[in-house]
């Protein structure tokens, strides 16, 4: 058993995080020691690991939790889990989309400064020309 300090050093976790988790719903409460001392399993141990993976690949705390709630009974089908994995890795291929439009755009504006006076800096004077729709 471990301290609520120990369990979120060895997961990569803050004290606080932990307590939220706990909070959500996400981690079970823990049984206390005597002293009133919450005092942690591996089984926290293993879901704080899983919920920061999760966390780490994009996963809302919502889906965390479904994913969570499949786990807990065998036999349920892994549709569900699937069509998460799928959603997310659409999201990451939106954003990787859209950093590679920045990237292109900004080497684009590197590309064309001189370098030289600020007065006819290509940076600024494309950033100043630049609107976007929803500004407007």
């Amino acid at each position: 058993m471990s301290s609520i300090g120990e369990i979120a050093r060895d997961t990569g976790t803050s004290v606080q995080t932990v307590r939220y988790y706990e909070a959500r719903g996400l981690l079970p409460k823990p049984p206390r020691s005597d002293g009133g001392q919450r005092r942690y399993t591996d089984d926290h141990r293993t879901r704080l690991l899983f919920i920061r993976h999760a966390r780490e690949m994009g996963f809302s705390l919502p889906d965390i939790a479904e994913m969570i709630d499949l786990s807990s009974v065998s036999g349920k089908p892994c549709e569900p889990v699937d069509r998460m994995a799928r959603c997310q890795l659409a999201e990451v291929d939106r954003k990787i989309a859209r950093l590679q439009a920045l990237r292109s755009a900004l080497s684009g504006m590197i590309e064309r400064c001189d370098g030289e006076d600020v007065s006819s800096c290509r940076i600024l004077e494309t950033l100043g020309a630049s609107s976007h729709p929803e500004d407007k």
